[in-house]
């Protein structure tokens, strides 16, 4: 951490407080009593195949990879070598902009190979997400990544 960004970045869900833990009983109940999890591993598998197809090939995408519906998109600049992008460039934070402005968040972060270097975005859709919405949330990625990140030839 001292030789890095100098801060612990972390979160905590349901802290053991017995509401919030009720809270967390209640979603699993919910998650099993409408097989959701079946669901997330099918439209997982879905995502990744529509990500693979539209960014497999993207000169700056170094890797897809992930669990069910939550999924990181590895920012490289060059995709042979992963090499990674310049570190100025901020551009998993370009990536956050233009996702937003086509109507899609994503998660950014940069500094993950050592504290600086490194950038990737992150997708986790709702359980509940459709697959005509999955390929829309293709879409507005790959417009997103056109926006910083334009191919150099067409895929």
């Amino acid at each position: 951490i001292a030789a890095g960004s100098g801060y612990f970045q972390h979160g905590h869900t349901y802290l053991a407080h017995p509401v919030a833990c009720a809270a967390a009983l209640a979603t699993v109940n919910e998650i099993e009593s409408r097989g959701l999890l079946a669901q997330v591993q099918s439209r997982g598998d879905y995502l990744r195949r529509a990500l693979d197809e539209r960014l497999g090939t993207h000169p700056n995408v170094g890797d897809i990879r992930g669990r069910g519906l939550f999924v990181g998109i590895e920012l490289v600049a060059d995709r042979q070598t992963k090499a990674p992008l310049p570190v100025g460039q901020r551009t998993h934070a370009k990536i956050r902009q233009a996702a937003m402005r086509a109507g899609l968040l994503v998660y950014p972060m940069g500094g993950t190979i050592d504290g600086e270097r490194g950038d990737h975005v992150l997708i986790a859709p709702p359980y509940i997400i459709e697959q005509a919405q999955i390929d829309e949330l293709v879409e507005r990625l790959d417009t997103a990544l056109q926006a910083v990140l334009p191919r150099a030839v067409s895929a």
